[in-house]
């Protein structure tokens, strides 16, 4: 009984042990959900909310592998229109190492839709860590068939600890939300990524 609950603690988490094409479908859901890089956060009395640090690489890949599985089970639809999402993703190329992008999923479409909401979120939203508070650069907003709001954040330093969001997220019971991560949590495949 030992030896078996000693290698369950040695048996590495499967985004180190397998390529995004092996993860299942429930190895997708709990990255993006649960993981050193994902968060279901929530405030007081408010519906559970799943936020995810979508820039480091394990997320990027994840995404990929959903987007990839879509099209391949799905042959016959035309494939989705990722305006925003390819928007995204040009940034993250052309701005490597820069940003920390914090994504929620499924987030509240008309609200987005209003100009107070969007200013609001831009000026109440801030990333903490080492010590300074760091503002909203920009944000990709959700579309259709990409129900991800991206909101946008200067990137600290690595010898920061953590980086804790403090979010205002339109049209959510309980717009205000919090998410934490440890930096020596983030490690992927050798590499510490936000």
């Amino acid at each position: 009984m030992h030896l078996l609950l000693l290698a369950m603690l040695l048996t590495p988490p499967f985004w180190e042990s397998k390529s995004a094409r092996e993860w299942s479908d429930e190895d997708l859901n709990q990255l993006l959900t649960n993981s050193p890089w994902a968060q279901t956060t929530s405030f007081r009395d408010s519906a559970l909310l799943p936020v995810y640090l979508c820039a480091a690489k394990p997320m990027r890949e994840a995404e990929e592998e959903i987007l990839r599985r879509y099209t391949t089970r799905n042959p016959t639809k035309p494939a989705p229109d990722m305006g925003s999402r390819n928007e995204y993703l040009a940034y993250l190329e052309e701005n490597p190492g820069k940003s920390v992008v914090i994504a929620i999923r499924e987030p509240n479409l008309k609200a987005l839709a209003e100009a107070g909401e969007v200013k609001q979120m831009e000026e109440e939203s801030h990333l903490k860590a080492g010590g300074r508070k760091y503002k909203v650069t920009g944000y990709f907003p959700p579309a259709p068939t990409d129900p991800v709001l991206r909101i946008v954040f200067p990137r600290p330093p690595a010898t920061v600890k953590e980086l804790s969001f403090e979010l205002y997220i339109p049209g959510v019971t309980g717009p205000y939300r919090q998410a934490n991560f440890r930096l020596k949590d983030l490690n992927y495949r050798g590499q510490i990524e936000y």
